[in-house]
């Protein structure tokens, strides 16, 4: 059975994706195809993995109970499990109050990895960084989060760490796992593909256009009345007749974030040192499907 550990990120889609995996759950089944969301994941399941444990006793305890419900999965017949939660990597929140992408991703993983068997599949899902940050911010703030004081957005905006110093961490962390990248541009709207792209298995059932469009970043409007609602400062976030995207870069520092996405896709389509593989162009299953982008 392949485990294949879907890592997010966050905003890159992946609630849309695991929505996909419930609906289509039955469906998948005698394909082979299983998985474990974070209504699972979350319930116990990975405590005392990802997280730091109390104890080695912990630990040991933790890798056990992970052990147990793999054999269980295995024993279903399964060819595949997935086993999808962005929070597996890190939280947005933390992520944005370190002003730095997943910074403890490789000693999450690795004991992740480990307790999973080591020789795992690990897909992680990138976004530009100018939309990245932007997204995060934005779902963060109806969530009780402040927006991102001026200072911390030149800072997040001059930032050195980008995907593929996370890439980076995740290979060293888990030298036995294959590490396979995609960019959240070509398969935001397309779960089925993604999936597809994870296990080599044909012919899954169609994501309808603009079925899965879960948890889409709030816009200015949506901002502003939350921001208004506690007596916050909503300047520069005026209600505007038209819902738009709400971004706290100015124009060179979101050029500055995608310059340095562009970098990273360089370095990935260029093989990436040998530490991931970049799938960007879905084989769709027919040729009408249309593409509908999320924010």
């Amino acid at each position: 059975m392949d485990i294949i550990l879907h890592a997010g990120a966050h905003r890159t889609a992946t609630t849309s994706f695991q929505a996909y995996l419930r609906t289509h759950g039955a469906a998948l089944k005698p394909r082979g195809i299983g998985f474990w969301g974070p209504r699972r994941t979350r319930n116990g399941l990975l405590f005392d993995v990802v997280e730091r444990p109390e104890s080695p006793e912990a630990a040991r305890r933790a890798a056990g109970r992970l052990g147990v419900n793999l054999e269980k999965s295995r024993g279903l017949g399964l060819r595949h499990l997935v086993i999808t939660d962005e929070n597996m990597i890190g939280t947005a929140r933390n992520c944005l109050r370190q002003q730095a992408l997943y910074p403890a991703i490789g000693e999450r993983m690795a004991r992740l990895s480990a307790a999973a068997g080591g020789a795992v599949k690990i897909t992680l899902q990138i976004r530009s960084l100018d939309h990245w940050w932007a997204s995060v911010a934005a779902y963060l703030v109806p969530r009780g989060q402040s927006r991102p004081a001026p200072d911390a957005i030149a800072a997040l905006a001059r930032g050195t760490r980008s995907w593929r110093a996370v890439i980076t961490d995740l290979a060293c962390a888990c030298p036995d796992a294959t590490i396979q990248v995609t960019p959240f541009e070509c398969f935001a709207d397309r779960p089925d593909l993604l999936l597809q792209v994870m296990t080599g298995e044909p012919g899954l059932p169609l994501a309808e256009t603009g079925r899965f469009l879960e948890n889409r970043r709030p816009d200015t409007a949506a901002l502003h009345a939350a921001l208004e609602a506690r007596g916050e400062d909503t300047g520069g976030l005026q209600e505007a007749p038209v819902p738009t995207r709400w971004s706290p870069f100015d124009e060179v520092q979101s050029a500055r974030l995608r310059h340095a996405y562009e970098q990273d896709l360089a370095w990935l389509r260029a093989g990436a040192d040998g530490l991931a593989t970049l799938t960007e162009t879905p084989q769709p299953s027919t040729g009408t499907e249309t593409r509908t982008r999320l924010p």
